[in-house]
């Protein structure tokens, strides 16, 4: 299972590819949705990722009921879901600039669509790829349009159940989509380490056939580090230039050098998984002589026996392995030793 987005190839045998979602820590500021474009491909990320909606085509604007947030537990607690979007949605016509600018500094850029309107207008952009968010992963009539464009799929598993991504991986497989990301994802933000789940990753490639990733929405870099070890090729972050500055998604939101550390160690982590092998390495040849073995500790004359007063197991490893001082004990040297000789066969 490999693929390209881009020039980027995707799969186990590449680095994983890390995506820097903006969402709306751009905080209605075109500037500073430029500048964390930058600072994203600065800190080493493959892909810039953004949210393409409006406040119309997400909800309904109604300032109470079901419309009107007032979940404790929830970040966006006292806004409406209207308001909430309204502040959060990237305006269209940045789009081009936000793409154009992460082309100029090698990054590949797409986004998250959220309804049929928004995938006819990231048509008209050519973009490589397309996101699917957790809470729209049910929702068949995307799914379908968004494959039928035939470029790669990345899709965010929160919440769903088996028999609901069994509906979705069918629905973008009989729609056109060959290139099928499917993302580990805990729709709390931010999430709690334990609430995550990730050995879920290797079960989920397995069932589904498809390359799977982690959307992380924990603190720090340990769970997605992790998420690598077990199989995941992507992995979705979302980025800011300081949670201080505020934000819709900033106070889960990476900061530069953070995206950095992220880069740096997920790396190391698919470098590590290598291959199952046992014994020395190539490089851990020049260490054996470092293991223990037998030496002669002391000066002996023809005949002598060897004792544990005259034998020692100790450094270097030049010597017979240390296995063998038992059945060496009590015979006698066929020549004359001085101590510091390592002992061979031809010495008894």
């Amino acid at each position: 299972m490999e693929f390209q987005i881009g020039q980027r190839k995707i799969g186990k045998s590449h680095k994983p590819f890390i995506i820097a979602e903006m969402s709306g820590n751009h905080n209605h500021s075109l500037e500073r949705a430029l500048l964390i474009v930058e600072a994203a491909a600065a800190a080493g990320a493959d892909a810039l990722k953004i949210q393409t909606y409006t406040a119309d085509t997400m909800t309904l604007n109604i300032q109470k009921g079901d419309f009107f947030i007032e979940d404790s537990n929830n970040p966006w607690k006292g806004s409406s879901l209207y308001d909430l979007y309204s502040e959060a949605y990237t305006p269209w016509e940045w789009h081009k600039p936000i793409f154009d600018r992460a082309a100029e500094l090698g990054m590949i850029a797409f986004s998250t669509p959220f309804d049929e309107t928004a995938v006819d207008f990231l048509e008209t952009l050519d973009v490589p790829a397309y996101k699917i968010a957790s809470f729209e992963n049910t929702d068949i009539q995307l799914i379908r349009k968004v494959a039928a464009t035939g470029k790669p799929v990345i899709i965010s598993t929160g919440m769903a159940s088996i028999a609901e991504l069994d509906e979705t991986v069918r629905a973008a497989r009989e729609s056109g989509c060959e290139n099928l990301v499917l993302l580990k994802c805990t729709s709390s933000y931010p999430a709690p380490p334990n609430d995550t789940n990730i050995i879920t990753l290797p079960h989920m490639e397995q069932l589904f056939g498809c390359t799977v990733g982690m959307s992380d929405h924990t603190m720090g870099v340990g769970v997605s580090v992790a998420a690598v070890a077990l199989g995941a090729c992507v992995i979705e972050k979302h980025f800011t230039l300081r949670r201080s500055d505020g934000g819709v998604d900033s106070a889960f939101s990476l900061e530069p050098e953070e995206m950095s550390m992220l880069v740096t160690e997920t790396e190391r982590a698919w470098q590590s998984l290598g291959q199952i092998t046992y014994g020395a390495t190539e490089r851990e040849k020049g260490s054996l002589k470092h293991r223990r073995s037998l030496y002669i500790s002391k000066d002996l004359k023809k005949g002598d026996v060897l004792t544990r007063e005259n034998v020692k197991a100790i450094r270097p490893g030049m010597g017979l392995p240390t296995k063998y001082l038992d059945h060496l004990l009590g015979r006698s040297v066929s020549k004359d030793v001085v101590k510091g000789t390592p002992l061979s066969w031809e010495v008894i």
